[in-house]
């Protein structure tokens, strides 16, 4: 099947452009592809999976809703509120800003305080023992790579950042791989709204893919760059956070709103780019098999290779091929809103490996990101990071793929 030959190429590839190859830990990574293939199989396959899809479908929707209850009241029929008016059409009613972005604003503010009564970082901290347990990890390490199934490549680093100027640079390149290869829980949600009904359950789908590609992720920063120093090994002491619940929710608040705005001028300037560059490749090179040239077909035609090596047929490949460098060139929230317009142009199938494919921070933009937070929290490691992060776009795209893959492996075996 070609899902077995994508799969075993993108460890191939990994491999290939390690640090040190003699360095490798063999035995961590079967076992962590193990737990990725164990956990893709029971989370998707397992009984009681689908009730648990139905609940957080209705925890969405409740959220959904208590949000349009905020923002009616604070922008009126602009964030979904009753319209003084009649409405010709309805399709073009919502407004991206007023009526997805404050959904943002809730998540966060529910983070904040979640982390103040000390749930999240339990629930974190179950995880890290895990990953401890299974790849021989420090416990500062472990903790930060769990905490990227919450939160983001760079809130997650804020939990241990007294401990980031001692990792070594094999640690370093663990936490700012699962950073990439996943994405955060303030717009997990948001992502699940936009792909809507274009892919069932995908609350479910993009909760299942954060989970996995945590463990995913690890194994290929260790095939890239592997541990060649002593670790210090140190236990994690969790940070004290706000002071009460009130200044936990506006601190999340207050950060969910400073992520709005940023979400919204990257949205403007990157489809005003995409746009730009689209009229520059029409109209300055001459066109490709009778169609003018476009970033999306660039994109589509070079990716369409490893969209098949996934498990896409051939015949969806190249659209298939264009999100993900929609996704790697541009960011994984302008994929998805592409994706949410195909619909039913995909199988599918194909849908399904593309929701998992593109579940991860690991593009440009996101790099530069990641440059300046890490750089902030620890300046004497920024040139360590400068070094990495070209890598780290690389192990967590390759992270991503791999669970694509594996879904679409275990969907095709299974039936689903």
């Amino acid at each position: 099947m070609q899902g077995v030959l994508g799969f075993i190429s993108f460890i191939a590839i990994a491999w290939l452009i390690s640090t040190a190859r003699s360095a490798i830990r063999w035995h961590a990574i079967w076992v962590g592809l193990v737990v990725q293939i164990a956990l893709v199989a029971g989370l998707l396959y397992l009984p009681g999976t689908h009730a648990v899809f139905n609940a957080l479908n209705m925890f969405v929707t409740a959220l959904q809703s208590a949000t349009v209850a905020g923002t009616s009241f604070v922008f009126g029929y602009l964030g979904g509120g009753p319209p003084p008016f009649t409405i010709v059409e309805p399709g073009h009613r919502f407004i991206f800003v007023f009526g997805a972005l404050p959904l943002v604003i809730v998540i966060s503010a529910l983070t904040a305080l979640l982390t103040y009564w000390g749930i999240l970082p339990w629930l974190i901290g179950g995880v890290a023992n895990a990953l401890r347990r299974s790849f021989k990890l420090s416990g500062a390490v472990g903790f930060g790579a769990a905490a990227n199934i919450f939160l983001g490549m760079v809130e997650a680093p804020l939990f241990v950042r007294p401990y980031l100027a001692r990792m070594t640079k094999a640690e370093l390149f663990v936490l700012m791989t699962t950073g990439m290869s996943t994405i955060a829980g303030t717009v997990l949600v948001l992502y699940a709204t936009i792909l809507g009904s274009a892919v069932p359950d995908a609350l479910g789908h993009l909760l299942i893919a954060s989970v996995v590609n945590v463990p995913a992720g690890i194994v290929f920063a260790l095939l890239i760059v592997p541990e060649t120093s002593v670790s210090a090994d140190e236990r994690w002491d969790p940070p004290r956070g706000a002071d009460s619940a009130m200044e936990a929710l506006a601190n999340g608040a207050s950060s969910g709103l400073t992520m709005c705005l940023q979400i919204s001028a990257m949205l403007l300037v990157f489809i005003s780019l995409v746009h730009l560059i689209n009229f520059l490749l029409a109209n300055l090179l001459p066109d490709f098999s009778h169609l003018p040239l476009s970033l999306e077909r660039l994109f589509g035609l070079t990716l369409a290779p490893v969209a098949w090596l996934m498990g896409i047929p051939w015949s969806e490949a190249v659209v298939c091929g264009q999100l993900l460098g929609t996704k790697t060139i541009l960011n994984e929230m302008l994929a998805y809103l592409e994706l949410a317009k195909l619909g039913d142009g995909l199988s599918a199938h194909s849908r399904l490996i593309v929701t998992y494919a593109l579940c991860g921070f690991a593009n440009v933009g996101s790099l530069g990101i990641m440059i300046a937070g890490l750089g902030e929290l620890a300046p004497t490691r920024r040139a360590d990071v400068l070094a990495l992060g070209t890598r780290a776009v690389l192990a967590g795209t390759l992270a991503t793929f791999s669970t694509g893959t594996l879904v679409g492996l275990l969907a095709t075996l299974f039936g689903a």
